[in-house]
């Protein structure tokens, strides 16, 4: 790994005491749902992020959520702690996502849709299990940002993205460029953030679900099949679909399930 994406992570500042605290209640079985949703309220760029997410087609909720109450009662505690966090994160870190040929708006969309798409998928499989991964799945590409800021540093943007625009698989792009992929960066910021173990090894090994640990491997096939059909590079194009859906067969998934989820993804 490049020294600068070591420094990079090291240097990170401290998550906010917002997120902490939304951290604390989720995993305090005495806290409820309105306990979330004042926390909440006293942050006014997570409210304006989960209002807008609430809103957004990928969720078909049917009528327009105006507040934070509204919005946490619809996800429940599980989603919206993720959609806080992802959010956050992104804000704490400076994106500049041009290696990679896309905006940090485009790169937080995609961020959003690969969650949505995951959330979809699974919860026709075993919802507590969409749950676990909806998280995983929002923040498993924020190991791209340092990346790409080790790549603009050594000053090779061209090649790089070059490479990455007709590439289907960015992880071996990202291993030749910095010594290492997306899914290994990411698990180290999230190490660095002090989040649980299993949550660390799911996006460890998305990029090489053969190599993670027995119990996680269904997790981390399911994060490397959404993240190869819905990469930054052309998420849905024809050859990522082709790649996700073999991807899926061989890990042995319902395929005419995930066709239907990439139907109604792409219609929305």
């Amino acid at each position: 790994m490049k020294s600068s994406i070591i420094d990079s992570i090291k240097a990170l500042p401290p998550l906010s005491t917002t997120i902490i605290e939304i951290n604390r209640i989720y995993f305090d079985d005495d806290s409820t749902i309105n306990d979330m949703s004042k926390v909440i309220e006293n942050d006014p760029m997570i409210v304006a992020n989960l209002i807008k997410t609430a809103n957004s087609p990928m969720y078909g909720f049917g009528r327009e959520i105006k507040n934070a109450s509204q919005a946490v009662g619809l996800f429940g505690m599980s989603m919206t702690r993720s959609i806080a966090i992802g959010n956050s994160i992104r804000k704490l870190l400076n994106v500049d996502m041009e290696p990679y040929g896309i905006t940090s708006e485009r790169f937080a969309h995609i961020s959003a849709l690969q969650a949505g798409f995951m959330l979809r998928w699974y919860k026709e499989i075993d919802r507590a299990k969409a749950d676990r991964l909806y998280l995983a799945s929002f923040l498993q590409e924020v190991g791209k940002i340092l990346i790409a800021s080790s790549v603009i540093q050594s000053d090779e943007v061209t090649s790089f993205a070059s490479e990455v625009e007709n590439s289907n698989n960015l992880a071996m792009v990202e291993k030749a460029y910095a010594g290492v992929t997306c899914g290994e960066v990411t698990a180290l910021i999230f190490k660095h953030w002090g989040f649980d173990k299993e949550f660390i090894e799911m996006i460890k090994y998305s990029d090489n679900p053969s190599a993670a640990p027995e119990e996680l491997r269904e997790f981390c096939n399911a994060l490397n099949i959404v993240k190869t059909l819905l990469p930054v590079n052309g998420p849905l194009s024809e050859m990522a679909v082709n790649f996700g859906l073999k991807k899926a067969k061989d890990a042995g998934y319902d395929c005419e399930l995930l066709r239907n989820i990439i139907t109604e993804v792409s219609e929305s």
